[in-house]
């Protein structure tokens, strides 16, 4: 083994080299698609494109709701030009406790995560009230950019 100072390095993070979005030309995107606007993932509710001008390229209007916080966005875009659409994943947990505003969780593996906050709304009221009354619970966690928030829930099917 070599003890030159060039060998010896450490790595705070690994990761796969995945990135959180892709490009997409706009002329592809479609309604409930995802895209990102104004550096949030969002899901497309409508879009429209109008026809080639006197100044050149077709173009498109979208118009989407932000995938967290539902707020809306618009952008207009030439339809031949390049836009990032975020890596949306969707998992299926087992809700184990709710603890100190936190989901405590079991995933597929027989793993715990406890690191996704009991949301501020409707649904997080649902699933305090679920839990209260002793429900087996299943939530939707969804992972977009970097952020996971928890956007739904069902019972857990009876074994």
């Amino acid at each position: 083994m070599s003890d030159d100072v060039q060998h010896q390095q450490t790595f705070d993070t690994a990761s796969a080299g995945a990135s959180l979005t892709f490009p997409m030309q706009c002329s592809a995107l479609r309604k409930n698609g995802h895209v990102v606007i104004k550096g949030r993932p969002c899901k497309i509710i409508d879009m429209s494109t109008s026809k080639t001008g006197k100044h050149g390229h077709a173009k498109v209007h979208l118009i989407a709701t932000d995938i967290f916080t539902q707020k809306k966005y618009e952008d207009l875009s030439p339809s031949t030009h390049n836009m990032d659409v975020p890596h949306v994943v969707r998992n299926e947990y087992q809700l184990v406790n709710i603890d100190e505003g936190f989901l405590n969780l079991l995933t597929q593996d027989g793993g715990e995560k406890n690191d996704v906050k009991v949301p501020e709304d409707k649904v997080g009221d649902e699933i305090q009230k679920a839990f209260d009354d002793g429900e087996d619970i299943i939530v939707t966690i969804t992972s977009a950019m970097g952020e996971e928030h928890c956007l739904g829930w069902k019972p857990a099917p009876k074994s």
